[in-house]
């Protein structure tokens, strides 16, 4: 969805933040980064742009207030789109208020590089883009290089790999009014405070709600209404829920656009399931506080996503796997008195 065969890096400024519950403190530099090497040119660009290359969800800033000038890393980024002449000053405050919001003792200090683009892609628009980004992640890097008649071996510890962005956000200017478009990267394995800063505290974002979001959030809330919700209100086996994932997925393949109520009659089957769904979603809309339409187009790049998520294999003991892709009547559960165990009997028409 992101592309940036096009752009180019015209200013860079460099910042380092620290862990102030560390006593850690934060560096300004006093003017933007001159780049007069065109290869350091081209590795910076692959360094922050490539790993949004897989990046869909798009975001929008917002305010618990609803003002979106509250909101410091908008009010610094619009100041740098309506005056270029700002950037490197407007920079330095963001430096500050990343300090000011790592309020955990597990935040990592390091580098904050904020940078401005020209010509980015997204969703078929060259953009202007403002891009924030830190580096965490420190590794050794060995060099191997001629020497005499031979070859030698240093070191260079401390380095950054250009192949590991730690934390990013790219904001695309236009849309202002709605709070910009914004993606989002963060490599965090914890969803503690100390991940989940950056997105929540530092740049307070909301996903934006299109036809991603709204076909990403129903096909994760089915999964969830099917794996967990079911057992609840019905006695199902693994193989029945499997086949409602398969003919979920399926519609979704299928079809361009989404309708709640064809959606249960073609999935689901029964009146009471359709309505344990929809009061399944109405909850989840409530407690997130994201709407999902009951009608919106499919996107085709959430569903591939999703589908990755969607498991098809019945797992019995440690002796066999089960994939299920198709018609559920081809595989019947029973019970063996005399071995103490379940069976599942499979029928098919030809072996491969």
């Amino acid at each position: 969805m992101i592309s940036f065969f096009e752009a180019s890096l015209k200013q860079l400024s460099i910042h380092h933040t620290g862990n102030k519950l560390l006593e850690e403190y934060y560096k300004l530099s006093d003017a933007p980064l001159k780049i007069d090497d065109e290869v350091l040119g081209n590795l910076l660009m692959q360094y922050f742009l490539k790993p949004f290359e897989k990046v869909n969800e798009v975001y929008r800033f917002y305010h618990p207030n609803d003002n979106l000038e509250l909101n410091e890393v908008f009010h610094f980024v619009h100041e740098i789109f309506e005056n270029n002449e700002l950037f490197h000053e407007d920079s330095q405050q963001l430096a500050k208020h990343l300090y000011d919001v790592a309020n955990h003792p597990k935040i990592k200090s390091g580098e904050l590089y904020v940078a401005y683009f020209e010509k980015v892609q997204i969703e078929g628009e060259q953009l202007d883009v403002v891009g924030v980004f830190k580096s965490e992640t420190k590794d050794t890097y060995l060099k191997v290089y001629p020497e005499q008649d031979g070859f030698n071996v240093s070191y260079e510890q401390e380095a950054i790999s250009i192949n590991k962005l730690d934390k990013g956000c790219l904001i695309f200017n236009v849309d202002k009014e709605e709070g910009y478009k914004v993606v989002v990267l963060d490599q965090s394995k914890s969803s503690n405070d100390s991940a989940v800063y950056w997105k929540d505290e530092f740049l307070k974002l909301k996903i934006r709600n299109d036809s991603y979001n709204q076909t990403s959030n129903v096909l994760g809330v089915y999964k969830n209404f099917v794996t967990q919700k079911l057992d609840d209100d019905y006695e199902i086996s693994k193989a029945d829920k499997i086949d409602l994932l398969n003919r979920s997925m399926k519609y979704f393949k299928e079809k361009e656009t989404f309708d709640i109520e064809e959606f249960g009659n073609e999935v689901i089957g029964n009146a009471e399931g359709i309505e344990s769904f929809k009061n399944y979603k109405k909850n989840y809309e409530q407690e997130y506080e994201s709407p999902i339409a009951d009608n919106f187009e499919i996107a085709e790049s959430a569903v591939k996503k999703q589908a990755r998520a969607y498991k098809s294999v019945l797992k019995l003991d440690k002796n066999f796997h089960i994939y299920i892709h198709g018609n559920k009547d081809m595989i019947e559960k029973g019970y063996d008195d005399d071995k103490s165990m379940n069976f599942y009997k499979v029928y098919f028409r030809e072996e491969e």
